[in-house]
């Protein structure tokens, strides 16, 4: 693999669980998926993981916000 996707793929990561945290949300499990790296896709993924209740709301409050903007 390239290692810019690599790279990529962290930094994206990263950039998003920065974002999260600024709205005050934490996705424990966001992480690269590592078995991604083995797979034919063309980069790649970021794992979002799974989150609680009050989480995923939290998720879809700030996402209606950013989406009235």
């Amino acid at each position: 693999m390239h290692s810019h996707l690599h790279d990529e793929v962290h930094d994206c990561t990263e950039l998003l669980r920065d974002a999260l945290r600024d709205n005050g949300i934490t996705l424990p499990s966001l992480g690269v998926d590592l078995p991604s790296f083995a797979g034919t896709y063309a980069a790649p993924l970021v794992a979002l993981g799974n989150c609680n209740t009050a989480t995923a709301r939290k998720l879809a409050e700030a996402l209606r916000r950013a989406a009235t903007r």
